[in-house]
């Protein structure tokens, strides 16, 4: 049975009275395709064209007024950038023929849910059972070849089985076993983009599983290995490589609640369904603002929200190397969230991350025992210790604060204690509360004073006591104790006979009694 699709007017129009005009034939194919057939959101497009693919690409460049990149021109591949009404960046994609037909061309792709074309009057041109395995959910190579031509198609394979909620074919999964290790071969910043948008699913760790399962994740972050064979002591209950994918997992469900996504079905975290109703509870005061400080994309592209993914992933890489026992047969991993943020810099740096992308995450992975440490300390948390944990951290301590949430319930699991458990979340929402409410008056209160009006004041010049003393007014005003300028010069005068400020911010306690 013949099936018709039916393509937006907008971009395939033109496109296709551009072809025509030039006497080459042009075919919509891959994605595109796939996409419409599932009924998903359509974005960027492929076309495969009969020849001269970089001349129709210019061509439509100048008569949409877009812009024209030439992709590689030996092989006939280019790209055109358009806007469409709602000004959201298209991307057009256009590429000559591999080999001598279409079917040829089809033939030389990766999956057969790729592997279909549309044609001139609309009729599906599948030749290789795409849309069989579309009904059947199943992401299949078209041959063991695929892997071979393209290392990354691997990776690939995995993560549209996340995205389009798919299955791999069995075979399909043997020949990616077999080729495990050629994917290096592809180059890190392609590893990298393939791999983050398997975190950026909403099942990352069933996937990130998967990868294991299927040997190359230990291609992409090897230091993930040394993870499965370390033990740990209660009250964790499982090795440091399962607690990590039940981190990643309630991770996934505090997004969940972010996002409004209904909740999906937890495959490795198994806290109890009281406990995610008390984490809703919290959350959802905080669900807007959280919204909007997850959806911001650092340099590179990453959404916050995926990086915090990665920092769930990464968070214990430290541990395999900080294992201590005492006498008792304990296991300590003193700084291991150090030594984790160490190899954390590492691995990102290699995979070509920006930055300020490894420096978000890895700030992460070494803060991520904070709230931790402030929920165990009997007494109230005061107003300066949650200056000084946003001090240290600025805005990620947003995600140290949610990667300590999914943290403790991978740990304690169906094993919560009432009490403990209560305790850490009200420190989340002490810490979220201020950051998100009371930003102003605690996280970052506007100047009482300047180094300028110190200096003259006080009768001393330019050097690191004046840094000492603006610091040491900041955190007592978001602490409360100062609230005008001459109590903050009166402090400064105080701090300043104390031995050049010895008695500032950093003798001061994080909590009180």
């Amino acid at each position: 049975m013949s099936v018709h699709i039916t393509l937006p007017r907008w971009p395939w129009g033109p496109v296709r009275t551009i072809a025509d005009r030039r006497g080459v034939s042009v075919w919509p194919v891959g994605g595109i395709v796939r996409d419409m057939l599932l009924g998903r959101p359509l974005h960027d497009w492929d076309f495969a064209v009969e020849r001269d693919a970089v001349g129709l690409a210019r061509a439509v460049a100048d008569a949409l007024e877009g812009a024209y990149f030439p992709l590689d021109e030996e092989r006939d591949t280019a790209r055109v950038v358009l806007r469409n009404r709602r000004g959201r960046r298209v991307e057009l994609d256009f590429a000559g023929l591999r080999g001598e037909t279409l079917l040829d061309d089809l033939r030389g792709r990766d999956f057969t849910i790729n592997a279909m074309a549309v044609g001139p009057e609309g009729e599906l041109i599948d030749p290789l059972g795409g849309l069989g395995d579309l009904q059947a959910r199943l992401v299949r190579a078209i041959g063991p070849t695929s892997f071979e031509d393209d290392p990354l198609r691997m990776l690939r394979a995995v993560r549209l089985a996340a995205e389009l909620e798919m299955r791999l074919e069995a075979k399909t999964a043997a020949w990616i076993i077999q080729r495990a290790d050629s994917l290096p071969e592809a180059s890190p910043e392609r590893i990298r983009d393939e791999f983050v948008r398997i975190l950026a699913t909403p099942s990352p760790a069933e996937h990130v599983h998967m990868l294991d399962e299927l040997r190359l994740l230990s291609q992409v972050i090897p230091e993930v290995e040394p993870l499965k064979e370390q033990p740990q002591s209660p009250p964790h209950r499982f090795d440091v490589w399962w607690h990590t994918l039940l981190v990643i997992d309630a991770t996934a469900g505090l997004l969940d609640v972010v996002w409004g996504r209904p909740p999906f079905p937890r495959l490795y975290a198994d806290a109890s369904e009281q406990a995610w109703g008390e984490v809703r509870d919290l959350l959802e005061p905080f669900v807007p603002s959280l919204k909007r400080h997850l959806s911001v994309r650092l340099r590179g592209g990453r959404r916050r929200a995926t990086l915090l993914v990665m920092a769930a992933l990464c968070h214990d890489l430290g541990k395999p190397l900080t294992c201590t026992e005492d006498e008792e047969g304990h296991l300590h991993f003193y700084n291991h969230e150090r030594e984790g943020a160490r190899i954390t810099v590492r691995r990102m740096r290699h995979l070509r991350f920006s930055q300020a992308e490894v420096k978000r995450v890895s700030t992460m992975v070494r803060a991520h025992l904070r709230p931790g440490h402030l929920a165990r300390v009997r007494g109230a948390v005061t107003r300066r210790a949650i200056y000084r944990f946003f001090r240290d951290l600025g805005s990620v301590g947003v995600e140290v604060c949610l990667l300590s949430l999914a943290d403790h319930l991978a740990t304690w699991g169906p094993n919560l204690e009432a009490d403990r458990w209560a305790r850490r979340r009200e420190v989340v929402r002490l810490l979220l509360s201020h950051y998100f409410e009371r930003h102003e008056e605690t996280i970052a209160p506007t100047p009482l004073v300047d180094g300028r009006e110190l200096m003259e004041d006080l009768g001393i010049e330019e050097g690191p006591l004046v840094g000492r003393l603006l610091e040491a007014i900041r955190e007592a005003q978001a602490s409360g104790e100062v609230r005008t300028r001459e109590e903050a010069l009166a402090l400064a005068r105080r701090l300043k006979g104390a031995e050049g400020g010895a008695e500032g911010p950093e003798t001061r306690p994080d909590v009180e009694a």
